[in-house]
């Protein structure tokens, strides 16, 4: 039997401590799918205010004095609530303690000291890495998370005596990129500042310190593994993601079913599961209550969840809203993002108040009920790392139909003939992101919806999917001990 290790997990926001997005929905699951089978697991993020605010009692455990902070930085140690991994908080008042998000102010601009409130951060996280907090404890693996925690793996690397370090990337679009004079500002190493380092092109890449000194990379699916590694996917980093290909694996996200799970979930009106898929029809008739659309039980409810940008591919389904609507069909939105396309929603909602429900923002109960009650939901993006809400609508028969990229494409099985004839069609793939082939996609779902019998086969065959962390968090368990018996060159 393998030695048990300690684990320590840099992530910049977790539920439900604080949550922009996906990656704190897997830092929360992921953290606590390893936690029975490693020796000890601590997560480690920024003490925001909104994270005090919701993480119960704090006990203040260490005070460290880290380069960048004026003050002295403490930990303070708590719980995640609802999983019981122990969390440290970084607490730097100065940095952390703020109205607004993890990254942006309250007008959503991005902070514009945020190169020194990660650098801060990652130090942090050094002088805890290399058990310099007096506490005794030390971890055997430090696993971080986008370019947030980009700077530990290269500070690590100067260390004489480092644990294990793995790092993954959960979206290549956001880099934490900055301007060459910041790097002076940080009072980095000199030896960070090369094309070999952190430089990228005359400005500091924080996501460079992870990719390059990290003794192994994970993405959040296989295939968007290999599309980084293309010029369409790899924002200039293609040829590093290539040359560290040997080192880099594509770990599909889970889902956690103890919260996404129609079986049991608190916040539908309904419960069922793929041998009752007729009670679903419950959550629709509440869903259609809820957002003031007609209780109209045979027309098709399209369901969106997610952030309102190119990425997601939402200017497609506005391109292919007119013939759409030739339909006899529902769409109930939830999100934001960009302002345009969000007026641009509510506008066509305006127009089509009984076809068309847009609620802007986020509202948790919404989400399940949406899942919960819409007979299929839409992830036209452009590329999506791995995706979560098409894992959740699989496990509530809400028939997922995406464009074939990222975790989009190892999560979904389109309803092809052959597929339809093996009982293996889970929802609907398109490849190009064009108004073409989605609208073409959405016609095909919307031509077998109307034969009932196929097309609860196939949401039931999804439904029966298994995407669990319990699965997936193997893989990750094998890639911790791999680096630490083979640490990177």
């Amino acid at each position: 039997m393998s030695k048990p290790f300690n684990l320590l997990f840099a992530v910049s926001e977790a539920h439900p401590l604080i949550k922009t997005g996906g990656l704190a929905d897997v830092a929360y699951s992921l953290t606590a799918a390893l936690k029975p089978h490693v020796h000890e697991v601590r997560m480690v993020l920024p003490a925001y205010r909104a994270a005090l605010a919701h993480a119960g009692h704090l006990e203040p455990i260490a005070t460290l004095h880290v380069a960048g902070s004026d003050a002295p930085v403490r930990i303070l140690e708590g719980e995640v609530p609802g999983s019981g991994v122990k969390v440290w908080l970084v607490d730097a008042p100065f940095y952390f303690d703020r109205d607004g998000g993890p990254y942006s102010d309250p007008h959503g601009h991005d902070w514009p000291d945020n190169a020194a409130r990660f650098a801060v951060f990652a130090r942090a996280i050094v002088e805890i890495a290399c058990g310099r907090t007096g506490l005794g404890w030390r971890p055997d693996v430090v696993h971080c998370n986008d370019w947030q925690t980009g700077l530990v793996p290269a500070l690590l690397a100067l260390e004489s005596a480092r644990p294990a370090i793995v790092f993954t990337l959960h979206n290549l679009a956001y880099q934490g990129l900055f301007d060459a004079d910041v790097f002076q500002t940080l009072a980095l190493p000199a030896a960070l500042w090369a094309p070999e380092a952190l430089e990228f092109h005359g400005r500091v890449s924080f996501l460079k310190g992870g990719l390059i000194f990290a003794d192994r990379l994970t993405t959040v699916s296989p295939t968007y593994a290999k599309e980084i590694q293309t010029p369409e996917f790899g924002y200039g980093l293609e040829g590093l993601l290539a040359h560290r290909a040997r080192h880099l694996t594509g770990i599909l996200n889970g889902a956690d079913y103890g919260v996404w799970n129609p079986a049991h979930d608190p916040l539908i009106a309904a419960h069922y599961g793929p041998d009752t898929l007729h009670l679903k029809a419950a959550n629709k008739d509440v869903l259609q209550r809820q957002l003031g659309l007609p209780q109209i039980s045979d027309a098709p409810l399209l369901g969106l969840i997610g952030r309102l940008v190119e990425q997601k591919g939402i200017d497609l389904l506005l391109s292919v809203l007119p013939a759409l609507l030739q339909h006899p069909l529902q769409i109930a939105l939830l999100g934001s993002g960009e302002k345009h396309i969000e007026q641009a929603l509510l506008d066509a909602a305006k127009h089509h108040p009984q076809r068309i429900a847009v609620h802007i923002g986020y509202n948790e109960a919404l989400a399940h009920r949406i899942e919960a009650g819409a007979d299929m939901f839409l992830m036209p993006s452009r590329f999506e790392p791995c995706g979560l809400n098409q894992l959740y609508s699989l496990r509530y028969g809400t028939v997922p139909i995406v464009r074939r990229t990222g975790g989009l494409a190892d999560s979904v099985m389109d309803a092809s003939a052959t597929h339809l004839k093996a009982g293996t069609a889970t929802g609907f793939v398109f490849d190009d992101a064009t108004p073409a082939a989605l609208l073409h996609t959405l016609e095909r779902a919307l031509a077998l919806f109307r034969k009932p019998a196929q097309w609860r086969t196939i949401a039931a065959c999804g439904m029966r999917q298994d995407f669990s962390w319990n699965k997936n968090a193997s893989a990750y368990l094998a890639l911790y001990r791999e680096a630490q018996a083979t640490p990177a060159a």
